[in-house]
């Protein structure tokens, strides 16, 4: 990244740089904690968070009272009533070795510190996600919620009390059925927005910004919406974002205080999670704290007693290897967790060896914050191009510097539209934020500008081409979409590319050994033209191809072949229908059961198929009603392609057992796939959801289920077993 005014020059001394360093965490921390207005990614804070560190260590009597490191969150903002903190709220110490050294590293360094030999019995954690949110202190006094505090700089929060009341799922009154509460009891935990009801609040601030209203603005990301919903002075704008909490730890506990004479000053969790361990600093200055179990689990069990929401994946770890595993297990469902998070915590869960650790400056011992590789970086835009896809739509693409992301070196970054790129002001030579979570293709969310070129102007304002960039056609657009098209359809070479991807591919077709290079190749020579070339082609039509030997075309063909035999749905879905997806796709396959009973529907009829609305009614009718695609269909008949087909579910036909049932599959069944446990159901007839609402019928749950078997029980739902599937499965159709 190039030195610029607002990032350290690397010429600086020392001792400049270090106050350079000083200047630049104080004012991106502000912009964070304070302003909820990021404008960094949380790599590179920490990037310049852990060079602070490294200077100071490497010259401690330079470290001042005013440093970053020796604060721990932010100042109280204005408009809050300040209050001071029982048990100091520290942080958490980051773990940026995102490999299983990282949870190597901590295990060793504790029995070190304990003294314990190779021979002694291994450590026992407590393992949970790092959520990304905003940390809470709730103060329950004789069971009644009396104050919410956030953290603030870790001595004095803000009283938010207002706000956190609207949060559903913060308990007012703590359940005493299973155990008494204590007179006084600080909660710690994490208030954050779940991924859909930050979408749905960006969709409504978009609505209200194109109907002009004033001051409004989207957010960068669920963190900072969510705190910024609990820092309002309104609680009716926070109840409108549809916050969620979990708890992770407790702060002062007393059993024996007085309630009406309880003191001012709610405890605030850390970012990470900081608990029990405050319990023992508070009982240090003199505060009564004494919890009635020994360990982390023992604390978090209670918790939940009390009707406080845990989240289910917390798990008990025994020794470095399960610490390892946990890592890998909880990374592996980062992206379908409905929620952020960038890492795990590992806190030893007996709190005495927790008092024994201690702690350092504003960390303690005992709690490491193990990241995941970012999943926002940032790099510098090199050149932005267009791509054609297999629909025609034009595709502004941001070519990158390669930046490590989510994983995965990343070179280029979707902009999504000309309007998007305009709004964003993406020029090439900025430097940007890039973000990639799973297998999401990676999109710029935003420029940098404090971090361009220092001194140096910004590039020209990017235009969309006034043709289309392959074929030089017009450009088509269509009312109220900012999306523009290429006119030529097929005839276009890049079009043609795609549509044939799209057709061939896993979920369509399935011609194993067809990639886009491949397709690539057979397009420029002339090779192929439409999907019915490829069922003419022969081996020596495949000689002389880049990577292509004998024993390859004989696969290949081998593939062709064997993808002759489809289904109605997968052939619906291969011919690339304009809004048809493959849950579509299924859903008229069904529906219809012929494909001659598709061809003669009328919108009408259309409409009746579940889910299938005005504008996918008249695209599938607008297709079938087109002379080539008729064509099209003949002569894959030609080439020897059949499908099955059914009945439907149309009038006069036999309704299917679980026809208009709307199913969840969640965690790891003990012999179905995913896929296959989804094919059961819906050649039964049913729907499988990503996500549990009212309107789902049955959640399937295996091992490892997550918050989507949770959300079941909130909602009171019934839940199966994959025995309990079959059974259900038998049932119905009996």
């Amino acid at each position: 990244m190039p030195d610029t005014p607002d990032s350290p020059d690397s010429s600086d001394s020392p001792r400049a740089r270090l106050q350079a360093l000083r200047a630049l965490l104080q004012r991106h921390a502000h912009l964070y904690h304070v302003l909820d207005a990021p404008e960094v990614p949380d790599a590179q804070y920490d990037a310049w968070w852990l060079e602070l560190l490294q200077l100071e260590a490497q010259h401690p009597e330079w470290v001042a009272p005013d440093s970053p490191s020796q604060r721990v969150g932010a100042p109280v903002r204005e408009g809050f009533a300040p209050v001071a903190h029982r048990v100091p709220m520290l942080s958490i110490r980051t773990e940026t070795d995102t490999q299983p050294s990282g949870a190597l590293a901590f295990d060793a360094r504790l029995r070190k510190e304990l003294g314990l030999s190779p021979t002694d019995p291994e450590l026992a954690y407590l393992a949970e996600p790092k959520f990304d949110g905003l940390a809470i202190s709730l103060r329950y006094e004789a069971g009644l919620l009396v104050q919410a505090a956030t953290r603030g700089d870790g001595a004095t929060g803000e009283d938010v009390t207002h706000s956190v009341r609207t949060i559903s799922t913060i308990p007012l009154r703590l359940d005493e059925r299973v155990r008494p509460a204590p007179a006084r009891l600080e909660v710690r935990g994490e208030v954050f927005m779940r991924r859909a009801d930050f979408e749905a609040l960006n969709e409504r601030q978009r609505q209200r910004i194109a109907a002009g209203a004033k001051g409004e603005k989207t957010f960068v990301n669920p963190r900072n919406a969510a705190a910024g919903a609990v820092r309002q002075l309104d609680p009716a704008i926070t109840a409108e974002r549809s916050l969620s909490f979990f708890a992770y730890g407790w702060g002062e506990i007393d059993w024996q205080a007085d309630a009406a004479a309880a003191g001012a000053g709610a405890g605030a969790g850390a970012g990470a999670g900081v608990g029990a361990g405050e319990v023992g600093a508070a009982a240090q200055a003199g505060a009564p704290s004494a919890p009635p179990f020994a360990s982390q689990h023992e604390g978090l069990l209670a918790l939940r007693d009390w009707g406080l929401p845990v989240f289910e994946l917390v798990q008990r770890c025994c020794g470095a290897q399960e610490l390892v595993q946990y890592h890998q297990r909880i990374g592996a469902l980062r992206d379908t967790l409905p929620f952020d998070i960038d890492g795990v915590v590992y806190k030893v869960d007996r709190l005495d060896l927790q008092q024994r650790l201690g702690y350092v400056t504003r960390e303690p011992r005992w709690a490491l914050a193990h990241k995941y590789p970012a999943q926002e970086q940032s790099t510098q835009v090199l050149a932005i191009e267009v791509q054609v896809g297999r629909t025609g739509k034009l595709t502004p693409v941001a070519r990158l510097a390669p930046v490590f992301v989510g994983g995965v070196t990343v070179t280029n970054a979707t902009l999504h539209n000309a309007e998007e790129v305009q709004r964003k002001d993406v020029r090439v030579g900025d430097t940007v934020i890039v973000r990639r979570a799973g297998d999401v293709i990676p999109e710029v969310v935003g420029v940098l500008p404090d971090l361009g070129a220092s001194g140096a102007a910004r590039g020209p304002a990017w235009q969309m081409p006034l043709a289309c960039p392959v074929c030089g056609s017009a450009l088509l657009r269509e009312p109220d979409s900012p999306e523009q098209r290429c006119g030529a359809g097929l005839s276009c070479p890049a079009q043609r590319k795609q549509a044939l991807w799209h057709a061939v591919s896993r979920r369509a077709l399935n011609i194993e050994g067809l990639g886009d290079k491949l397709i690539e190749q057979l397009v420029d020579t002339g090779k192929v033209c439409s999907l019915p070339d490829l069922y003419r082609l022969n081996a020596l039509d495949l000689a002389g191809l880049e990577r292509m030997a004998d024993k390859s075309a004989l696969n290949l063909m081998q593939a062709i072949e064997a993808s002759r035999r489809t289904t109605l749905a997968r052939l619906l879905y291969a011919l690339g229908i304009r809004h048809v997806g493959e849950r579509t796709a299924k859903d008229l396959a069904r529906h219809f059961g012929s494909l001659q009973r598709l061809q003669q529907a009328s919108e009408e009829e259309l409409l009746q198929v579940p889910d299938v609305g005005p504008v996918v009614a008249q695209s599938v009718h607008d297709f079938f009603r087109q002379p080539p695609h008729l064509e099209l269909l003949e002569q894959l008949r030609q080439c020897g392609l059949h499908w099955s087909e059914g009945e439907g579910e149309g009038e006069g036909a036999p309704a299917l057992p679980l026809a208009g049932q709307t199913l969840v599959l969640t965690g790891t069944l003990p012999t179905l796939s995913r896929e296959q446990a989804q094919a059961l159901i819906e050649a039964a007839g049913g729907k499988v959801s990503g996500s549990v609402s009212k309107k789902t019928a049955y959640v399937v749950a295996g091992s490892e289920a997550g918050s989507k078997l949770e959300r079941a029980r909130e909602l009171g739902l019934p839940v199966l077993d994959e025995a309990g599937l079959r059974a259900l499965l038998k049932a119905e159709a009996d």
